[in-house]
This record gives structure tokens, sequence and C-alpha cells, in this order.
């Protein structure tokens, strides 16, 4: 092991890798700033690109532009609430309230250090132990991952205020409703309504515009503001705009989150099909829950945890994604889909035995992630007192660009014109649920979860003939559910002990 690690070393610092890092990172964190161009169409576009390469260089220019993309989709999320790539969505909750509050440039450096200490520790775990992680990943079942995406259902309680928790179980529901849309596993259509366009559902990417980007711009319409800072902000210089400085307060305040969200974001990363959007909602959930009363109403308005949170586990969990592809040949996303294909075409066979076959393709992808975050955060940091100027635009130039490149975006993808009809219609529903107060987050949260419940639930069933018993009879199965039940139990109780402790007073005042 400590031969191949060395030949790695000597691989990822090689002039010509190194430089590949350095591209990678920039090409992907100006294509994760996009709408629609996220690291899947970045990483496919570079593929013949790099068949000119040795497989450690393909690799780690791919890589790069992965978490590139990853670090880059938050700068749009943060300033015009448009998530570049789906595992910023749950960056865009505070980041962007914080962006029209005046703490733009405090908002992309937030992300800037959360990004980096996830990618980081995530870095160091996969470096430490990813044998080990390999067998933890390859434990789970049908049955473990539909208890994990029940746990992942809880996290609605993270995107309700105080008295909005029908409406946001609503809006959980409205989006598995969604999520049922299209071809069922056995091959059923269900709610097309003879329309061929919906035969394969209704894309996510879609959706999150629709909800965020689009509903934002027209938001900003009807409200008749002058840009996308508050009206009380507009007073603040330029140099407070575009402010980096974090506090000794914010610092400690969001250290144990990064810890937390990089160890929970990387180990949902390990586990193929979860990926970087699951694990930034199951952290800002958590986060949520383990928070104040204090900070639980700063939640949604411009909490610094409520950013940090998502940012961290999002580049934790890519890093994790990693672990299946490298070391059992699974893709864990999407993403990692598209780079295993790459591996292959260079004659690459991942598995287990691939870091004693190709010591220097396995040791050099993780030893450049590393070096890529520091590359990030370098490259990032200087230029944000400029991204932060965007907020400057007045909203006349401004929403147009919006709604240009989420209309593009989408557009891009499918090629179909009843995408951008369809964009439209919901982005409008999406403006009548701001108005009324109801969260949209459990909206995109169902929508992600549903598809995933419904294979794994019928898999499980199917390997069990139809019994529930694979609920309690599976160890990893009954933890979780147990965790969930906690999960779901706690806010009630808190409820049940608020009111005792009322009680007393308000016999005392009568």
């Amino acid at each position: 092991m400590l031969e191949g690690v060395l030949a790695g070393l000597s691989t990822a610092f090689s002039p010509i890798n190194l430089a590949m890092v350095l591209l990678g990172c920039f090409a992907g964190t100006f294509i994760g700033m996009l709408p629609g161009l996220g690291p899947v169409s970045a990483i496919a576009l570079m593929i013949p690109i790099t068949y000119g390469f040795d497989p450690a260089s393909g690799m780690i220019l791919m890589a790069g532009v992965y978490y590139g993309a990853v670090f880059g989709g938050s700068t749009s999320a943060i300033l015009i609430n448009a998530p570049g790539v789906s595992g910023a969505v749950a960056t865009a909750f505070d980041g962007h309230p914080m962006a029209r509050n005046g703490q733009a440039g405090k908002a992309l450096a937030l992300a800037a250090y959360s990004s980096f200490l996830g990618g980081t520790i995530g870095a160091i775990f996969l470096f430490v132990f990813v044998p080990v992680l390999a067998k933890v990943s390859l434990s789970f079942q049908s049955a473990d991952y539909f208890a994990l995406m029940l746990f992942g259902c809880t996290a609605i309680a993270a995107f309700s205020g105080k008295g909005q928790v029908l409406k946001a179980v609503l809006m959980t529901l409205l989006g598995l409703m969604l999520a049922t849309v299209g071809e069922d596993p056995s091959g059923m259509q269900r709610f097309t309504f003879g329309m061929p366009d919906l035969y394969d559902g209704i894309s996510f990417l879609l959706l999150s515009m629709a909800t965020f980007a689009l509903a934002e711009a027209l938001l900003v319409v009807l409200r008749g503001e002058s840009s996308l800072i508050q009206p009380h902000s507009e007073d603040l210089s330029r140099d407070a705009l575009g402010s980096l400085k974090l506090n000794k307060e914010e610092v400690r305040d969001i250290a144990p989150v990064v810890g937390r969200s990089s160890v929970l974001g990387f180990f949902v990363g390990i586990l193929p099909g979860a990926g970087a959007t699951i694990a930034s909602f199951l952290a800002y959930g958590m986060e949520r829950n383990l928070a104040t009363k204090e900070q639980k109403e700063a939640f949604g308005k411009g909490s610094a945890r409520g950013l940090a949170a998502p940012e961290t586990a999002n580049n934790a969990a890519s890093t994790g994604s990693f672990v299946p592809l490298l070391t059992l040949g699974i893709p864990g996303s999407a993403t990692t889909a598209v780079m295993l294909g790459a591996l292959l075409s260079y004659g690459v066979q991942p598995g287990p035995r691939l870091y004693i076959d190709h010591p220097m393709v396995f040791w050099s992808v993780i030893i450049s992630m590393y070096l890529g975050n520091i590359i990030l955060l370098v490259l990032n940091l200087p230029l944000i007192p400029y991204i932060a100027k965007l907020l400057d635009i007045p909203k006349q130039l401004l929403t147009p660009i919006i709604l240009f490149f989420s209309l593009i975006g989408v557009y891009l993808v499918s090629f179909n014109t009843v995408d951008l009809t369809m964009m439209v219609i919901i982005g409008a529903v999406a403006v009548v649920f701001r108005i009324l107060d109801y969260p949209l987050a459990p909206l995109l949260l169902g929508f992600i979860l549903g598809g995933m419940l419904e294979d794994n639930l019928r898999r499980a069933l199917l390997i069990w003939d139809g019994s529930w018993a694979f609920l309690w009879q599976r160890p990893i199965t009954a933890t979780i559910m147990v965790i969930t039940l906690l999960t779901l139990s706690f806010p009630l109780l808190s409820s049940i002990r608020q009111r005792r402790k009322a009680r007393p007073s308000d016999m005392f005042a009568e």
C-alpha cells in the first residue's frame, strides 16, 4: 500500500497533472455557476478531450471538473437564487437571504471555507478508510436504502417555520406525487395523460430552476424592487458588500457544524445512488433540528449554520462518491457514472483490485482531490469581492439574465420546448406558494426522495416475498428506523415539555 501511495504522490505532483487539477477546477467552477450546465454535462464533454492522456491525468482532470462544479454551484445559488448544480439547492435556503441582507461577500466566503473543509475532511477519510468503507457500502441493501430515504423525509421539520409543519408536510406530499409522473419500475405509464413528453417524468433541474430561479425573478418584478438586495441594505458600501471577514464568534459557531456535516456528507456519499444533493438536504435538516430555539428562528433568513451545513456536506459527499466507483466499480452518482465509462474506455477496470493493479490511477486521483480543494480556495477567495458585485446590477438587467440562463439551462438538457412551458407553469405556481408562505424546499426534498423510496421499497418487498418484516429483522434497517422515529418524536416531545412548563405561569396569571 505504501508503494502505491508514493507512486500516486509522484503522479499527482507531476507538472502535467498539477496543470490538469488547475484546469479542471477553473473550468468546473465557472460551469457550476451556470444553471443547467452541471458536472455531468461538463465531464461528458471532457471525455473526448482526455482520450490522448494517460488514465491518471484524464481522471484527475475530470475529478477537478466535478468538485469544481459542486464548489461553483453555490455562487449562483447565493447571489441570484439559481443553484448551478442540484447539490447547491440547499445552499440557497440561507445563502440567498444573506446576500439580500447585504452579506454577499461573507456568504460566498463562508461557502468557500465550508466547501474546502468538507472536501478536505472527505479526502482524509477517503485516504485512510477506503478499504473498510468499500465493505460498508457493499453491505447496504434495498431495505436499508428505503429506511435511509424515509429518514431523509424527516428533514421536512427543518424547512418549516413555527406553525408551518402542516404546510411542509403538504409540500413534501406534493413532491412525492410529482415524482410518480412518468414510467414506473415495471414499465407502466402513470399520470402522463397521453403526453409522450412526460414518459420520462419531470426533470429535477426543471423543477429546481422553476421553483427557485424563475420564481425569484418573477417575485422581484412583482415586488417592484430595484435590485436583489433588501431596500435597507442599498446604502451599504461596495467594500461592505464584498466583505469576507468572519468574526471569532461565527467561527466557533460553525466549527461543530462543519465537523458533523463532513462526516454525514461523506458517509452518505459512499452509498451508491445517494449523492451530494441528498447529503446537503440531510445536513441542513440535522443542523436545524440540533439548533437552539433562537438559532432555529434564523434558519431560512440568513443563518451561517444553514449555509455552512449543506456546503460542507455536498463537497464531502462528492469525495465520498469515489469510494464505490474506485473500489467496487459502482457509480455513486450520475457524474461518477460518466466517469466510470471514461475509466472503462481507458481499459481500466474499477473494483477491489484497482488499487493493486493500477495504484497510480487510484492514489493519484485521491491525492489530487486535496490539491483541488486548495486550488479552489486560492482561486475563489480573491474573486469573491468582484463576484459579489453581481448584486449591484439593476433589476432591469439582472432579471432577464436570470430568466435567460434558467430557460436556456433547462432547454439545453432536453432540447424540448414542452419543458419550457412546464417550467413557466411550475414557476407561476411556485410564486403563488411563496405568496401564501408555503415552503418550497420540502417539495424538492419529496421529489428527490420519491423515486428512490419507491424503487427500494419494491425491491425490498420482492426480496422478502411481500413481507414488511425487513423493517425490523435487518439490523441496519432497524437502526435507521429507530433513529427516524426518534427524530420525528423529538419535536413533539419538545412541544409537550414547553406546554407543561407554561402551565404553572398561566395558572399564576389567572
